[in-house]
């Protein structure tokens, strides 16, 4: 979602980055360009407005002057203002009440909501091992609560018994009293939405959270909204003091600007981004992570938590001891594969890699096909289990019946058995020598530095240089690949961002008197 924003913002910063000194006019011209970066990516005018100035109070300063890479500096100033817009902090839901702790999902119709609150239940089930009710309160849309019932049975979650004739005020009243009797952890209540805001619908939700009394009651918005999404924000959060924000359809086309001003309008947490149409394409919202995706500096933490989500410990032993041994079958390359698309495809990883947004876009620009993968897996399902074990045994018969059985032409399995057989070569050569021989593979430019790999945080600029032209690494194009995450690497940066705001007064979340009295999610937290 944030692709468009990110590639505008990146190409500000590399005109910046090169630059041995900034005067006021380049980071107005800077500025000017962000601005319109946030204004066409749907950001909110205000949000917009009070995001500029406060960028600007840092970067025409000192800590830019005196920085020795001014240009890098404010990218870092610019990071550290998108995390205080985000929310600086990751808020999760609080189950902190007595069982059974009620949800109430409020949002108007078509925002997703039923879809969210099978996926949270899920989630609670799944990962904290809770007992969940769902109840659907949508008396309006047909089948809707058919609907629930029928995710329920999915993720494997009790679902309310439906009784024909009750209104919402009487659906929520059972549910109370079934999550008490039937010994529930958790009672998340489904509402009714409409295609607008109205009075009925607020009326009508304001009265079932009088009944139901909710702990945590989360507003669910599509992301593909736009600027009226802060508009729905204000007007749910004005009557029901909502606790929190989950945006959907995070993985659309949307152009972020919703993500960038809902906290910052409403003074309210976004607490989950739901990330696709799977039961399991719901994720915690990181502040950070999410602005290091915006200015292209990978979200390393996130790939890590998703490959241990859908990489077990038994299979990552035993891939190791086959490593050791220096084998890799072809069972071997179908697991690869089937953990790759898990965790998002080629794609959904490399956007999580640091340094490679240009190499992303080298890929789009080709029009990789990841079905390729998919070809890939129904090839090696087409053989033997003798043929997945011993790959030399495939003959040109053999080839033209697995091409046959999988549905693809011969050369397919071609280039299959190729990629197989230097991934093989290289585990053999890992098996073998460790790192050093795989350093090896790359015409010897490499094997030095990861046979005996230096500590870099004690070698200086002129060592590290040396080193990346030794490897054959123009240092230039070094720095201005992974420029964007050096910031995050300085001794001196504080860790709490609100910290430097306590001279500023104004805004609510960031310290001192409201400067922006129309965002209070711009101000330090009481």
């Amino acid at each position: 979602m944030f692709d468009s924003l990110g590639d505008r913002l990146g190409k500000i910063f590399d005109g910046l980055r090169g630059r041995g000194a900034l005067s006021v006019a380049d980071v107005d011209v800077a500025l000017r360009e962000i601005r319109r970066a946030l204004i066409e990516a749907d950001v909110s005018l205000e949000v917009v407005k009070a995001f500029v100035e406060q960028v600007r109070e840092r970067a025409v300063g000192l800590e830019v002057t005196r920085s020795v890479t001014p240009g890098q500096q404010v990218v870092k100033i610019v990071h550290d203002e998108l995390v205080a817009v985000l929310g600086e902090a990751a808020v999760p839901i609080s189950l902190n009440a007595v069982a059974p702790v009620t949800i109430l999902m409020v949002g108007l119709q078509g925002s997703g909501k039923t879809t969210t609150t099978a996926k949270l239940a899920k989630r609670f089930k799944d990962r904290q091992n809770k007992k969940v009710l769902l109840a659907s309160l949508d008396t309006r849309r047909p089948a809707a609560m058919e609907q629930l019932r029928v995710l329920g049975e999915q993720v494997g979650v009790a679902t309310l018994a439906i009784v024909a004739g009750e209104n919402p005020v009487q659906i929520a009243t059972r549910a109370a009293r079934e999550g008490k009797l039937g010994g529930f952890d958790i009672l998340i209540l489904d509402t009714a939405g409409r295609v607008h805001v109205d009075e009925d619908l607020m009326a009508e939700t304001a009265q079932i959270k009088a009944i139901a009394n909710p702990h945590e009651i989360l507003l669910v918005v599509d992301a593909l909204t736009g600027q009226d999404a802060i508009n729905v924000a204000r007007a749910f959060d004005s009557r029901l003091d909502a606790t929190g924000i989950v945006l959907t359809r995070v993985d659309g086309d949307g152009r972020g600007g919703a993500a960038l001003s809902m906290r910052a309008a409403t003074g309210k947490p976004i607490k989950l981004i739901g990330t696709g149409e799977k039961m399991d394409a719901l994720e915690d919202f990181h502040p950070s992570r999410i602005a290091d995706r915006i200015l292209g500096m990978g979200d390393i933490v996130s790939l890590v938590e998703r490959a241990a989500e859908h990489v077990s410990a038994e299979d990552a032993q035993k891939m190791a001891k086959k490593l050791k041994k220096g084998s890799f079958d072809l069972d071997d390359l179908r697991g690869q594969l089937l953990q790759m698309k898990k965790m998002g495809g080629m794609n959904g990883l490399m956007a999580m890699m640091p340094g490679i947004g240009q190499m992303k876009k080298a890929m789009a620009n080709a029009n990789v096909d990841e079905k390729v993968f998919d070809r890939q897996i129904a090839i090696i399902g087409s053989m033997t289990k003798k043929e997945r074990a011993e790959p030399d045994l495939l003959n040109a018969s053999r080839r033209k019946r697995i091409a046959s059985g999988a549905g693809v032409e011969v050369s397919e399995i071609n280039k299959l058995i190729k990629q197989h057989r230097q991934m093989a070569d290289m585990m053999k050569k890992v098996g073998k020598g460790g790192m050093g021989a795989l350093g090896g593979m790359f015409g010897g430019k490499m094997g030095g530095m990861m046979g005996a790999m230096p500590d870099l945080s004690k070698m200086d600029p002129s060592q590290l240089e040396a080193m990346a032209r030794q490897a054959g690494i123009d240092p230039r194009q070094l720095q201005q690949g992974m420029g964007a995450s050096q910031p995050q690497l300085a001794d001196k940066l504080p860790t709490d961002v609100g910290a430097l705001f306590k001279s500023a007064p104004g805004l609510p979340g960031l310290g001192g008197a409201p400067r922006f009295p129309g965002l209070p999610g711009l101000g330090r937290k009481k």
